[in-house]
């Protein structure tokens, strides 16, 4: 059933549970996604981001993805991530993403507030969550997880939600998007602060790389939502290597990749402790 941000984060919120979000960018990942839900009893939220349209075309995904949703046995959030310009998250919108994440970070933080408001205002208008972002997380490429004064503080956070009225927030602890040139170090007492004082869905971006121990971490200290796609990208990888190498057809390829994708979301939400909730 396709649903909204709010219809399964507010749940995992109250449950001390977190829902991946798992990025696709073709229909073999949807596949992947979908059956690992289903078979997993794990609410689930997929999309795309604006940085991965020249892998997977918006109009041309969008439609697969969401009728999708409409006809799985758990509730789907289908999710425009990390929308860096009105043009695409209004367009992801009129195309029936049932939430948006729009992400001004990187912008002056009245900027970033003016432009997320303006974008709530109309998703809520359509009945459209929307997931905003304060702090800033950065590409782990550029080692951006071990600069301490991106992180988010309880002040920014609790001001930011007020002005904007975003349904969840992703909040900076120490994490990038990407693949970790070294070991992120995670604030938590950062994160549980405010968790602690703020009453809205706390979201982690650069998830793909973290330890087991991590993820329950952030978990335990008030994470709801986590993002996912390198992760799937490495296991998709893996697979088609490995499948080269016993010299499978192209079919048989494409079947180990799935397999090793829906493998690595099963995981992830087990380990996020969505499995088994619907």
């Amino acid at each position: 059933m396709l649903v909204t941000l709010n219809e399964v984060l507010q749940k995992a919120r109250k449950e001390h549970y977190a829902v991946g979000l798992f990025n696709t960018t073709d229909t073999d990942m949807l596949q992947a996604a979908i059956e690992a839900a289903e078979e997993e009893r794990s609410a689930i939220i997929i999309g795309t981001a604006e940085v991965l349209l020249p892998y997977g075309d918006l109009p041309l995904l969008a439609p697969a993805i969401i009728e999708r949703a409409k006809a799985a046995s758990v509730p789907v959030v289908v999710h425009y991530d990390h929308g860096l310009t009105f043009e695409k998250t209004i367009e992801a919108m009129k195309l029936g993403f049932s939430s948006v994440m729009f992400d001004a970070s990187a912008h002056p933080y009245e900027e970033n507030v003016a432009q997320t408001r303006e974008i709530v205002k109309i998703a809520h208008a359509m009945g459209i969550t929307v997931e905003g972002e304060i702090g800033h997380v950065g590409e782990a490429a550029n080692r951006d997880n071990e600069s301490s004064d991106r992180y988010t503080t309880l002040e920014e956070a609790r001001n930011f939600l007020e002005a904007t009225g975003v349904d969840a927030l992703a909040v900076a602890i120490g994490t990038a998007h990407g693949v970790y040139k070294s070991k992120p170090q995670l604030n938590l007492e950062r994160l549980s602060e405010i968790a602690d004082n703020l009453n809205v869905p706390l979201v982690l971006h650069g998830g793909s790389g973290l330890s087991d121990d991590d993820f329950r971490n952030t978990v335990a200290r008030g994470i709801a939502k986590i993002n996912i796609f390198t992760d799937l990208c490495l296991a998709g990888n893996k697979a088609i290597q490995e499948g080269l190498a016993e010299g499978l057809d192209y079919l048989s390829l494409r079947n180990k990749k799935v397999a090793a994708i829906k493998e690595a979301i099963r995981h992830k939400m087990r380990l996020f402790g969505s499995n088994n909730r619907y």
